[in-house]
């Protein structure tokens, strides 16, 4: 489908998979908007580098507020006295109750507010952390209800639905974006931008995906 002279609002959040999904959404469309929600993430410092990603990238940026989340879930991400765990066969403790439910619905109300039908996310079902949300079926399925709900031609692409970290690093580096994603998004947990802390569980998937994707890639220099 040629998806030219058609608008785009992007989910952005200026972590490594949103900001990839930016730079892909502004070679798919003649116009994109960024929209972040604030949800009362423990790190504050994650608004600022979405606005000023966007800033620097000449996108319009929307701030929304959904503090409300915050208020209404206990997790690592939003509570700093929630210890960050991922014990095997159990949902992280990064997991924040519908957020993507709720992030997806109100983006679709501001995109159809900013006349675009569709809406970019960076969610993955090959690498990520055992979120419901993060799931194909889940987003087909909210696809649908937003269309049925809104009486309007949504269309949610998940670019990176189906592919691990490395070769979302291979797309950033493909879109010639790989340096800005890798020294300017904020990926960490505990609020590092660039490589992060190095210890969190989103620096330690980041980073192996980074070196298996810099070992491939030097391979292919070399043969």
């Amino acid at each position: 489908m040629d998806k030219k002279n058609k608008k785009a609002v992007v989910v952005f959040s200026g972590g490594q998979d949103s900001t990839t999904c930016l730079f892909w959404a502004m070679k798919q469309f003649d116009e994109v908007e960024a929209v972040t929600f604030n949800y009362g993430q423990r790190h504050a410092l994650e608004i600022e580098c979405a606005n000023q990603i966007a800033d620097e990238l000449g996108v319009k940026w929307t701030l929304l507020d959904m503090s409300l989340l915050g208020q209404l879930t206990q997790n690592a991400l939003t509570r700093d006295d929630v210890e960050i765990v991922h014990n095997d066969g159990e949902l992280p403790s990064t997991f924040v109750e519908g957020r993507n439910h709720l992030f997806l619905s109100f983006a679709a109300v501001f995109a159809k507010g900013v006349g675009a039908r569709h809406i970019v996310t960076g969610v993955c079902e090959t690498d990520f952390s055992g979120y419901p949300d993060c799931r194909d079926d889940f987003v087909k399925s909210l696809n649908v209800t937003l269309n049925l709900a809104m009486d309007h031609n949504f269309i949610i692409h998940t670019p990176l639905m189906w592919i691990n970290k490395a070769e979302t690093w291979e797309m950033a580096d493909q879109l010639g974006a790989f340096e800005f994603v890798r020294k300017k998004t904020l990926t960490c947990y505990n609020g590092v931008i660039g490589d992060g802390c190095g210890n969190c569980p989103a620096c330690q998937l980041r980073k192996a995906g980074l070196d298996t994707f810099l070992q491939t890639r030097n391979l292919e220099q070399m043969s």
